[in-house]
């Protein structure tokens, strides 16, 4: 099963004398991935490299931050398709010690050190979600919206309306039908439920 990161998560590592700090994050988008690494490397101008990976759905980009070619990104994205991981960036920032670690031994710190990391941060599954969107008359609005808590839908603010309130439900996709099938019956079909494609 795919898993993402519950929240975000550090681990540094001391390997002869050069400091390793691996900064791991959830993200939601591509752009949420790059603002993360800008922040870690904006936070720590002092550092010889910050070395990254990101993995988003089908699309995922690394890079070595001016380490030699492919003993850095490569290696920490590696890491993140080893352990399942999805909707994740990670960044391995390294403070030069004065040893060369020489290529296997840079592949291995910074592995090594974004692997421990990833291993150590909380995590949960991975679960496709939907957004349900539906108009609700004035007279059924509370008892919606008592029954949603009920069942566990999380629900965005309602927008009101002169005839009542539009909804927008987010919920695990194999929810849906029941879902689907529960408002309409509590509504008698007054609510036309639709799917919320996202941009």
């Amino acid at each position: 099963m795919t898993e993402t990161l519950l929240s975000p998560f550090t681990l540094e590592r001391d390997i002869k004398k050069s400091r390793f700090l691996a900064s791991a994050t959830p993200i939601n988008s591509i752009e949420e991935a790059e603002a993360f690494i800008s922040r870690i490397a904006a936070a720590g101008p002092d550092a010889t490299h910050h070395c990254w990976a990101w993995q988003f759905g089908p699309h995922c980009r690394c890079h070595d931050a001016g380490e030699p070619s492919g003993t850095a990104g490569r290696p920490i994205l590696q890491v993140v398709v080893a352990q399942k991981l999805d909707r994740v960036a990670i960044v391995v920032s390294r403070w030069f010690g004065g040893i060369k670690l020489g290529a296997g031994g840079l592949v291995r710190a910074y592995a090594g050190t974004a692997a421990e990391c990833l291993r150590e941060a909380p995590k949960e599954p991975l679960i496709d979600r939907i957004k349900l969107s539906f108009h609700c008359p004035f007279s059924l609005i509370g008892l919606l919206q008592s029954r949603l808590t009920e069942w566990g839908v999380e629900a965005d603010t309602p927008d009101f309306d002169a005839l009542g309130a539009q909804f927008v439900l987010t919920l695990p996709a194999e929810w849906q039908e029941d879902i689907t099938q529960r408002i309409t019956d509590l509504t008698n079909g007054q609510a036309q439920i639709r799917v919320v494609e996202e941009n």
